[in-house]
């Protein structure tokens, strides 16, 4: 989809990777595994992490908290601030220069 409109994709996020059981702690991938890699793979770009499903996710955006206010010193904490500082990295490699990639408009007047 991305493509077809030009859209520049920087990397995958999977979400929903593996089920961690709120009692035990316990990671199963209920939908698979390796499916996010495999889609990195396929178009060429970077995994750049992988969410779990996890209920103090839910509960926490729910409730206007980010995981990460909520619970910054946490694995999914570390999960996300590990994808921004990703992103992060990926943005300043690309060029500053945004604006040649607009139309010149001239307006009458």
């Amino acid at each position: 989809m991305f493509a077809k409109v030009n859209i520049p994709v920087l990397g995958i996020v999977e979400n929903m990777s593996v089920h961690i059981c709120s009692h035990c702690g316990h990671a199963e991938p209920v939908f698979g595994a390796e499916g996010g890699m495999r889609i990195a793979e396929e178009y060429g770009v970077p995994l750049l992490g992988q969410v779990p499903l996890h209920r103090t996710i839910r509960e926490q955006t729910d409730g206007g908290l980010p995981t990460v206010v909520a619970e910054p010193d946490s694995e999914v904490s570390r999960r996300f601030a590990d994808m921004a500082r990703q992103l992060g990295a990926l943005l300043s490699l690309r060029t500053a220069d945004q604006a040649r990639l607009f139309p010149h408009l001239i307006g009458k007047g």
